[in-house]
């Protein structure tokens, strides 16, 4: 081995390191579940190992794939939906939006305080953040419909002050980290008038952003949560192709040039990524026996948590734009970082999205029933609600939606390798960082999938 490869190999497995010590994700507001993540039987290195063996297998049968005109057909493939020209689905769906932020408000603020009792908690968790979330990846992006804060705006008068270019989407990255701090530190999920009063502040400003600059450009430029869901979109199999929809495999929609458009949006991905891998990480066993010397020794419990969401997102950045820069090595190619940072930067989604269902969908399942009957009578507290007990193979679900979310992310990379680099060589060369690290970080995912879940410590 020359010596250049073995810094390139040196650099490449301190990146490995660092992502294998950060973590990953598991589902915020576990307590209204009643239950958490329990240890898996089998044996953890064999779990681990067949994990990454997947990822890496993909990898080697995606790289015999050398046809660019068949990645294309593949990339092209779909049928055209047919689209109603009616307004009445837009402002039905509009109407559905406002009534549920009204509800959330009203019974968040009047309603019985028991978190599983309280139709605002259950329809922002469940209902929104788990239910709709898991549609927007798996059938579209009906958010932008259905967002009540647009529909607001609509009525509003607008500045339309110009958006500075530099900022871009930095306060979307900001919102979105903020967020998630709010959600980890503070008992969103359980106390229904700390979240009707989150809600109103969020929509002050929200509001405020909009009227300055633009309803459009406020939304799509620096609102978190709208791009949270219109990147999520892209996962879909449903999509746009020259304004038309269309039924595309999974995916697929992430190849499109310039879904990623600038560092600043490149670090918003990186964000929503850390975004659910801090949420896991801070309930799990290692975390509380890692910071438990820390806050002994005098480290406030809520410094602590800012700090460590901070130095975990610049570590998560730091570590992808490392992985680029040996991306740019291995592949000897001329083109400049920034570009492959935002055309590698779309595959990320997927695993976002297979974190999101993985870590989601049986919290959605326990809680659907309690949804339901609070949906009946909001104003009333029934004392006990129904929740469904998932049988034991569920389990399995979730540990195929984070497998399923990389072997996506593989493809999705594998052809955006071809569609920017000319020699087939290049194309396969340049994914050796990013499948090493999608590796590794399936291996990491699963591990604390198969980890339990203990209270969040120190708060």
């Amino acid at each position: 081995m020359t010596t250049r490869r073995r810094r390139v190999a040196g650099r490449l497995a301190g990146v490995l390191c660092l992502l294998l010590a950060a973590g990953t994700a598991t589902a915020h507001g576990g307590s209204l579940a009643g239950g958490g993540r329990d240890s898996i039987t089998v044996p953890t290195w064999l779990f681990l190992s067949t994990g990454g063996a997947a990822v890496g297998a993909s990898f080697l049968l995606a790289s015999f794939v050398t046809d660019r005109s068949f990645i294309e057909r593949i990339h092209g493939w779909g049928a055209p939906l047919t689209e109603s020209d009616s307004r009445l689905p837009g402002l039905l769906a509009r109407a559905v939006g406002l009534a549920g932020y009204v509800t959330v408000l009203a019974i968040g603020f009047l309603g019985p305080t028991t978190p599983r009792t309280n139709l605002a908690i259950l329809l922002v968790w469940v209902g929104w953040w788990a239910g709709l979330a898991m549609t927007t990846y798996l059938i579209g992006n009906t958010w932008r419909a259905l967002n009540p804060l647009d529909t607001i705006a609509l009525a509003l008068p607008s500045l339309d002050r110009p958006y500075p270019d530099r900022v871009g989407a930095w306060p979307g990255v900001v919102g979105l980290l903020a967020l998630i701090w709010l959600e980890v530190v503070s008992p969103l999920a359980d106390d229904p008038r700390l979240l009707a009063t989150a809600v109103v502040g969020y929509s002050v400003l929200t509001l405020s952003g909009a009227v300055v600059f633009g309803r459009k450009t406020w939304f799509a430029e620096a609102d978190p949560v709208e791009r949270v869901f219109r990147y999520y979109g892209r996962v879909a199999p449903i999509g746009r192709v020259d304004g038309r929809l269309r039924l595309r495999l999974p995916g697929m929609d992430l190849s499109t040039p310039r879904l990623v458009d600038g560092r600043d949006e490149v670090a918003f991905v990186v964000a929503l990524l850390w975004g659910t891998t801090f949420d896991g990480l801070v309930t799990t066993p290692a975390w509380r026996d890692l910071t438990t010397p820390l806050v002994t020794a005098g480290l406030p419990a809520q410094l602590l948590y800012p700090l460590a969401l901070a130095a975990g997102f610049a570590l998560f950045l730091g570590a992808y734009l490392l992985a680029v820069r040996l991306s740019r090595r291995v592949a000897e190619t001329y083109l400049d970082a920034g570009e492959l940072a935002e055309r590698f930067a779309p595959p990320l989604l997927a695993i976002a999205a297979g974190y999101h269902l993985a870590h989601y969908l049986g919290y959605f399942l326990v809680l659907v029933p309690a949804l339901w009957v609070t949906l009946l009578s909001p104003l009333s507290d029934p004392g006990t609600v129904p929740v469904y007990d998932p049988p034991g193979w569920f389990g399995g679900v979730g540990i195929a939606a984070v497998i399923a979310g990389h072997l996506v992310a593989i493809w999705v990379a594998h052809a955006a390798a071809y569609d920017a680099f000319p020699s087939r060589l290049q194309a396969v060369h340049s994914q050796y960082p990013f499948i090493a690290v999608m590796v590794f970080y399936t291996m990491t995912s699963l591990w604390v999938i198969s980890r339990p879940e203990v209270p969040l410590p120190h708060l």
